[in-house]
């Protein structure tokens, strides 16, 4: 019999940021309950503006795919799927539901509770994480209008070249349980 597998989706807000720490907790944790890796989808792309997703969105192209070597989706938290509220939320669950997609997450294990009740807290938790998206907005544009009232010069100096260094996207290959 064929062992079941999970696609990983992880996605951090800026390129600052890395991906290790939900590679790592989601491998051992699928791995604790027999599941291989069969996909790992990645993106450094905010989740509260829509349609900057490409890797979801090839991940939701995936999943309506015959054949595809993973029925389960695997995600660190369901505020790395999105951040736009509840209705965003469970129409992404219901979308990977409607083709035989469970979907999973390391930080809400309910998420795949029968009866229902998963459905309320999802939406909860996605109202929860949308909120935190816009006070976190709204800090940042105070702190920038005072630093701009204060006198404060915002953005590159005139003149200057950008010189930062990027990362590349990387996409991973499917890879055997680990």
């Amino acid at each position: 019999m064929k062992q079941p597998a999970a696609a990983l989706y992880v996605r951090v807000s800026t390129d600052d940021q890395t991906v290790d720490n939900q590679l790592i907790a989601l491998t051992r944790w699928l791995n604790e309950r027999g599941l291989g890796i069969a996909a790992v989808y990645q993106e450094s792309e905010s989740a509260f503006k829509s349609g900057h997703q490409t890797e979801l969105a090839r991940l939701r192209a995936d999943s309506r795919r015959r054949g595809r070597p993973w029925d389960i989706v695997a995600v660190w938290a369901l505020d790395r799927l999105t951040r736009e509220g509840p209705t965003r939320a469970l129409s992404l669950i219901a979308d990977f539901r409607s083709v035989g997609v469970r979907v999973l997450s390391y930080q809400e294990q309910w998420l795949d509770m029968p009866g229902g009740l998963d459905e309320v807290f999802t939406a909860l938790i996605a109202w929860v994480a949308n909120w935190e998206s816009k006070r976190r907005s709204e800090r940042t544009k105070a702190g920038l209008a005072r630093l701009a009232a204060g006198g404060k010069t915002l953005g590159r100096p005139k003149g200057s070249t950008d010189t930062k260094k990027r990362k590349k996207r990387r996409y991973y290959e499917p890879v055997k349980s680990i």
